[in-house]
């Protein structure tokens, strides 16, 4: 068989009553015929589901940067134009409008809840925010050394010891509002375990985002009074994070669930892929650049000088994304929130003023703008989570608190797809071919 390289090319015709549009791939003297879909924001793929059975040919795409896996009305990016949107309202508007449970029930249900429907919920959530007692015990076992992020995976995991599996209607429905109310809490007793401190019992009098720094400040000795306007940030950061189309830690969510995985592991496999460093945990590495820059550089231009050198290590944090070529838009929006928050919290803040400049500077610089290194959600957040005292090693844990509704959206998305089915994808093996065990071992 003489390989060569395929040759594909859009057929067919547009309009009312045309036939569907096809691909045409031709291989080794044979031509074969692929269905093209198209979504409703005009994206096209070509369907290659049944190219291995007809023509005995995989894709090799490493990363899957540009495989679609499948169907999904949840989120819109369009990272050209700097677009986002869920279940088609526009990220700008939720984040000035919205709440973050008011979203949630909009990823989950794909509309936005009556009055009716979002005060049930949030009188659901407040009744499960309370975990076992011995539950609570869990944390008693994990090293105060530990990471939240593998604790609140073990945590979340452990769910599903407590709680039976989600296999109706009405238990998914119980599922997802525990997962909604008790991750707070599970997050809260995490951070709690790791600096030695007892952990507290949630408020039912509380909003979501107000009970949470309830549970992370407060103390048996102390009631921790919770500023309103921090409650708000939170909440809007929560709503920036709530989903993002078929990311690293979504598609594991996917990947897992199609094995019809109990919930609760599936998620917490969500939580698993979150805490690497170029997923969710980019935004502690955003404040390590920075507080860096503080002690070492001492200005943004000089470190930018830095990133520039190609024989230099040193890397530019927060700037660019695998998705947006140009301005994020959740970075849009925090940049103005970070300046109310810091305003708020009184006095100027050294980490803020170097990403001002490393804005400044980077936006204006040919080397970044032909890169397409625009500010990401990553650069403001940090910057704010620490400035209202969430610890750096938390970070993930919050990205996890917002991406929570996003994975369980997705899983019952999946869940009720007619085209389901397990995950499983193919390779292109490069090893070596048979060989027979040696006969002189043994």
């Amino acid at each position: 068989m003489t390989l060569r390289d395929p040759n594909i090319e859009t057929m067919g015709t547009s309009g009312e009553g045309a036939a569907q549009p096809t691909a045409q791939l031709t291989f080794d003297g044979k031509t074969f015929e692929l269905p093209v879909i198209e979504g409703s924001e005009g994206e096209r793929a070509v369907d290659i589901s049944r190219l291995r059975g007809e023509s005995g040919l995989i894709t090799f795409d490493p990363g899957f940067a540009n495989t679609g896996a499948c169907r999904s009305a949840i989120t819109f990016i369009d990272g050209e134009k700097g677009i986002l949107r869920y279940r088609g309202y526009p990220i700008e508007e939720l984040a000035k409008r919205s709440t973050f449970l008011e979203v949630s029930w909009l990823l989950l249900y794909g509309e936005l809840p009556t009055s009716e429907q979002l005060e049930n919920l949030k009188q659901e959530v407040t009744v499960h925010t309370m975990l076992h007692e011995d539950y609570r015990r869990l944390f008693d076992f994990m090293p105060k050394s530990a990471h939240p992020m593998p604790v609140s995976a073990a945590a979340v995991a452990a769910l599903s010891t407590f709680y039976r599996e989600a296999d109706t209607e009405d238990r998914i429905h119980r599922a997802i509002v525990r997962l909604l109310a008790k991750m707070p809490t599970i997050a809260a007793c995490a951070y709690k375990h790791s600096i030695g401190q007892p952990t507290m019992y949630p408020r039912n009098d509380l909003d979501y985002c107000s009970n949470f720094l309830h549970m992370m400040y407060g103390t048996p000795c102390e009631e921790y009074e919770v500023d309103p306007v921090i409650a708000k940030a939170i909440d809007l950061l929560l709503i920036l994070h709530a989903d993002h189309e078929q990311n690293c830690s979504t598609s594991t969510v996917r990947l897992v669930g199609s094995s019809q995985a109990n919930l609760y592991a599936t998620i917490a496999s969500g939580i698993s892929a979150l805490w690497g460093p170029l997923h969710g945990g980019a935004n502690q590495k955003v404040i390590e650049m920075l507080e860096r820059i503080a002690v070492e550089e001492g200005s943004a231009d000089v470190f930018l000088r830095k990133a520039k050198d190609k024989n230099n290590v040193t890397r530019l944090m927060g700037f660019g994304h695998r998705v947006y070529k140009s301005y994020d838009p959740r970075a849009a929006i925090l940049k103005d929130t970070c300046k109310e928050i810091l305003a708020r919290m009184g006095g100027s803040n050294r980490l803020l003023e170097i990403a001002m400049r490393l804005e400044e500077v980077a936006l204006s610089d040919e080397y970044f703008v032909e890169r397409k290194l625009y500010p990401n959600v990553d650069f403001y957040s940090g910057v704010i989570y620490q400035a209202i005292g969430i610890p750096v090693n938390m970070f993930t844990v919050m990205f996890t608190l917002g991406r929570l509704p996003g994975w369980i959206a997705q899983w019952l998305e999946m869940r009720n797809d007619p085209a389901f089915r397990i995950g499983r994808p193919r390779q292109v093996y490069t090893g070596h071919e048979q060989r027979s065990y040696p006969t002189d071992r043994g």
